[in-house]
């Protein structure tokens, strides 16, 4: 059972989820196939599409990410997530380990701040096998208290494999956010271990409802999924959404010493569902700053990359514009890993960058080009292009095609990334700063 804590590495671009809110009806899809797309009574959100790739995919997707969590029960999706594959009220893990390799599949589990998805890849011809684990993973957790136990060196090591510049941007949620979107991807050392079967399963129960959930399909049978999505044992429910305030001018450093400094920056973004179009355009804004180098030992380009690259001179340096929306909010900013004595004139040109506020026809045209592109290789996988469709069904309730999206980035301006960039420029800052943080600048000082 192979586990993520998050869908997408943090410094690529999210997958686009919220246009869906704008669709009236399903749009055609590149090849010709479409995106079906059905709501049951009771909320459940069902969608599907074809693609030329021979596996078949199945996600069941929770609105249950960490930010559902509260103070008492902070780790719990960590540890859910963690839980997958373990003992459940139809199969034991011995059973579900040795039935979906015996046909060839792979059972797995990722999630962020906002959702958890059980996900399941098998030839066509074993999908009804599949089918039924995949069921009992997502819906049938007992979390028997001597297999917890045992599964906490599995949370563990999910703690150690977390980079600096992962802990980064995780710490730059809490400093702006706080609470809600601003919970840790990840179990607080103190919990784990210590978030008893009781409380793992009332915040399933509070979570995996049907009016919180999305069951996505690639090269299945729309009928077929349908079919299945009725008959999960889930809960009538809509549960409760956690609202997320920014709160700009805090920082939360992590002095923990060593060569490298590594620091997230951000402002205010927008939310998927809060404004579509300027999320859209936030993301043009992203590639047009810069997303780091293209080519194997190639230049920083963007114009905020290239600020970077002009104080650091030949010293080595990682950089990215940091785009992080969520379903009603969202971040802006970038992150940057350099050496520590060089950290302070690093931060301070990016930011100066950031606080400028306008960029040429040919800087919009340039971001726009790469983050069409992108996108469009990145739901090129199958499993990428279930995780974008996952995402677009359960936090917004309807689905549009790749296509449809890739014609909604051709529509936006220079006028309108513009628009945006201004307010990111006049907007309050949160930092977040892991390692050697000697050079480092206070948010009160940038």
């Amino acid at each position: 059972m192979a586990s993520s804590a998050s869908k997408a590495p943090l410094f690529r671009s999210v997958a686009i989820r919220g246009f869906a809110a704008q669709a009236a009806a399903a749009k055609p899809a590149r090849g010709g196939t479409e995106v079906h797309t059905t709501t049951l009574p009771n909320k459940l959100v069902v969608a599907s599409t074809e693609t030329t790739n021979p596996i078949a995919r199945v996600s069941v997707l929770f609105r249950a990410g960490s930010r559902n969590e509260n103070y008492d029960n902070l780790g719990a999706s960590h540890t859910v997530r963690a839980a997958a594959g373990l003992t459940t009220k139809g199969s034991t893990t011995f059973a579900i380990t040795r039935n979906i390799q015996h046909i060839g599949g792979n059972l797995s589990v990722s999630g962020d701040r906002e959702t958890i998805s059980y996900n399941l890849e098998v030839t066509p011809d074993h999908l009804d096998t599949g089918l039924k684990f995949l069921q009992d993973i997502a819906t049938g957790q007992v979390f028997k208290p001597w297999e917890l136990e045992e599964n906490v060196p599995r949370v563990r090591g999910d703690l150690a494999r977390v980079t600096d510049q992962v802990r980064a941007v995780d710490l730059l949620h809490r400093a702006a956010f706080r609470s809600g979107l601003g919970n840790s991807l990840f179990c607080p050392d103190y919990n784990v271990g210590r978030l008893s079967p009781e409380t793992l399963q009332h915040y399933v129960s509070a979570n995996f409802t049907t009016n919180r959930a999305a069951v996505v399909g690639i090269n299945v049978n729309h009928n077929t999924l349908v079919g299945f999505a009725q008959n999960l044992p889930i809960d009538s429910g809509a549960g409760t959404d956690t609202a997320s305030t920014f709160i700009g001018g805090n920082e939360i450093r992590l002095d923990r010493g060593g060569r490298l400094a590594h620091v997230a920056v951000a402002t205010q973004g927008v939310g998927w569902n809060t404004n579509p179009k300027e999320c859209l355009a936030l993301c043009v804004l992203q590639y047009a700053a810069g997303v780091g180098a293209w080519t194997k030992r190639g230049n920083v380009n963007g114009v905020m990359g290239k600020a970077v690259s002009g104080v650091m001179g030949d010293k080595s340096f990682g950089f990215g514009a940091l785009h992080i929306p969520f379903s009603d909010n969202g971040l802006f900013g970038f992150v940057l890993s350099t050496e520590a004595r060089d950290a302070g004139k690093a931060v301070e040109a990016a930011v100066q960058t950031l606080r400028t506020g306008n960029l040429s026809a040919d800087d919009v045209a340039r971001g726009k080009a790469l983050f069409r592109n992108d996108f469009l290789y990145y739901v090129e996988n199958g499993e990428n292009l279930a995780s974008d469709i996952g995402a677009q069904a359960v936090l917004c309730g309807a689905v549009l095609s790749p296509s449809a999206i890739a014609a909604e980035i051709d529509a936006i301006t220079a006028a309108d990334v513009n628009a945006v960039a201004k307010k990111v420029a006049s907007g309050k800052l949160a930092v977040a700063a892991v390692g050697n943080l000697g050079n480092v600048p206070h948010v009160h000082e940038l």
